[in-house]
């Protein structure tokens, strides 16, 4: 659990033990960090110059047609192919029940010729229902937000910049409602791309196919407005296109992947708390350090006002933040709590004892912020090469032990009660993604999903109280083999303790929305807007550098973004 060596002396002690971290509570008050992998990835666009272009645009006066976007890293070239279409009023929804699409699209691993293009203009549209093949890496769709995408045509067609507070009221011009990558369907196996320096950490790949879509986005309403407006059409001003975005819509399909992959998530949690740490350890701040985090928290208080959900709890969570932080602000302006040894952890610590977990995961990503040069290095090792493996030779007194000290969440919880069982995970048969029914309303928990992990450890532990402490693991697994996949996960949590969330993820008040913010989080989302505790809206990329820009100063400052000044 130790960082780099040159800060394990000073550090370690400042680490957030798993059991305060991985608590579904916290997980689902997560904020992005500068660690998060658009982040990351953007830093990489930009320190290796990459080069973007459209290769092709063949559209007619509507936007239908194929559009061609590649880009050009040091090594190989990967192309975005767009098809995009006019449907129906009555088959546009993000339910993942959907048939059409106002846009899709296939990240190819190269650039495709006109044969690659025939073929996929025949399966990309139909997504699950394509055939795809290793040279297509990534599959993905997006329907338009109609008001905004029509408002900002109109406007530039007309001369003028579109009205930034509609902008702000929503983030994007469209929102993908699915981006499928890893052999899902067809397409490349990961193994395929795993050991290429841009594709090694999480979801890179993945999320360069959503940054090329914000990037055809806005070119193509800039290219509508001109076909509309000719000679008086405008492109929109660099500002408001680095404002905008590109949505999504996620639910239910993300979740189990935090369960099923612990050793990644370990290494992702691992990364975020090594970088608090280190901050936290700093006993003199670094220069103008302290002076970026108040203008950051100037910022946020911004970015707050900005982020406007429907969802009632979120929204009473937002104003409390706007609260606290403006507390927070007024706690920071008082000199005499800053000029003390160590203040950042002065700061997370005033923090951690007078705020929300929502405050207290906001400041984690202020506090880390301006400290690049101290905690990037550990965006390259969040990514993990292992899978669990069962150690049949650990005697069973060592693996009790192990249950007692990294499983007390789970042997806490009374099993035998309807309420700590009242939720099942299973796959839909019809869609193949995960879902979340109630064992009291809906039948088919014998299809029970693997995830039933605090239960399996609490069994089992009832299970060892009575088998000799001599005994081996291997020894067990044969009379129990119902356990081995519990024991195999468990000898695990011991050697990377935070892969582990450490909460009944089928009690009646688990809410999957916490789940899926943990992660989106770590993609780099914000402005997280839940439409039920299934799913939720996000905006990706929001602030970001467009790739003519990735070479100007201040390239890596987007982090909460806010309406650019001038025009508010």
């Amino acid at each position: 659990m130790t960082p780099d060596s040159k800060f394990s002396d000073i550090s370690v002690d400042f680490m957030r033990s798993p059991e305060q971290v991985m608590r579904l509570d916290r997980m689902g008050s997560s904020h992005q960090t500068r660690l998060s992998f658009m982040r990351s990835l953007i830093r990489r666009m930009s320190n290796e110059k990459w080069q973007f272009e459209c290769l092709r645009r063949d559209i007619d006066s509507d936007g239908y047609g194929v559009s061609v976007y590649a880009v050009n890293t040091p090594n190989r070239t990967y192309s975005l192919i767009a098809f995009t279409q006019d449907i129906p009023p009555n088959k546009r929804t993000d339910r993942v029940i959907a048939e059409v699409w106002d846009a899709t699209f296939s990240l190819y691993d190269g650039v495709p010729t006109q044969e690659d293009i025939d073929y996929l203009v025949h399966n990309t549209p139909k997504q699950e229902g394509g055939r795809f093949r290793p040279s297509e890496l990534v599959l993905a769709r997006a329907n338009k937000s109609l008001r905004l995408f029509e408002h900002v045509i109109s406007s530039l067609a007309k001369g003028n910049q579109p009205d930034i507070e509609l902008l702000s009221s929503v983030g994007y011009l469209m929102r993908t409602t699915a981006i499928y990558g890893s052999g899902k369907f067809g397409c490349a196996d990961r193994e395929k791309i795993a050991n290429r320096e841009e594709c090694r950490g999480a979801f890179q790949i993945e999320l360069l196919a959503v940054y090329l879509i914000r990037w055809f986005t806005i070119d193509l309403v800039e290219y509508l407005a001109k076909k509309r407006g000719g000679n008086k059409a405008a492109r929109l001003d660099p500002r408001i296109s680095r404002f905008l975005g590109i949505g999504n819509s996620t639910g239910l399909g993300m979740a189990p992947f935090l369960l099923k992959h612990p050793n990644l998530i370990h290494s992702w949690v691992l990364a975020k708390e090594s970088a608090l740490a280190r901050v936290r350890s700093i006993e003199t701040p670094l220069n103008g350090s302290l002076e970026k985090f108040m203008q950051s928290l100037d910022q946020v208080s911004q970015h707050l006002k900005e982020w406007r959900v429907d969802d009632e709890l979120q929204t009473s969570r937002i104003e409390r933040l706007k609260s606290e932080i403006e507390s927070l602000t007024n706690w920071c302006n008082n000199e005499i709590n800053l000029v003390k040894p160590y203040p950042w952890n002065g700061i997370y610590q005033h923090t951690e004892d007078c705020y929300s977990l929502e405050c207290q995961e906001l400041v984690v990503s202020l506090i880390i912020e301006p400290h690049g040069s101290l905690v990037d290095d550990l965006a390259e090792t969040m990514f993990s090469e292992s899978i669990p493996k069962i150690q049949v030779g650990m005697p069973l007194s060592q693996l009790k032990v192990i249950v007692k000290n990294y499983y007390a969440w789970a042997i806490a919880i009374d099993f035998t009660t309807t309420k700590s069982q009242q939720h099942f995970w299973y796959y839909s048969e019809e869609k193949l993604e995960p879902r979340f029914g109630s064992r009291a309303d809906e039948d088919g928990s014998e299809q029970e999903m693997p995830l039933t992990i605090g239960r399996d450890a609490y069994e089992l532990n009832e299970v060892l109280f009575s088998v000799d402490d001599d005994m081996l693991v291997g020894e067990f697994v044969l009379a129990h083999p119902q356990y081995r996949h519990i024991i195999r996960r468990i000898q695990n949590t011991f050697i990377m303790p935070y892969s582990e969330v450490q909460d009944n993820l089928l009690d009646e008040s688990m809410l999957p929305l916490n789940l899926l913010r943990f992660k989106l989080a770590f993609f780099g989302a914000s402005k997280f807007d839940p439409k039920s505790d299934l799913w939720t809206r996000i905006c990706m990329y929001q602030g970001a550098p467009m790739p003519e820009h990735l070479a100007d100063s201040g390239y890596d400052d987007w982090y909460f973004p806010v309406i650019p000044r001038g025009f508010i």
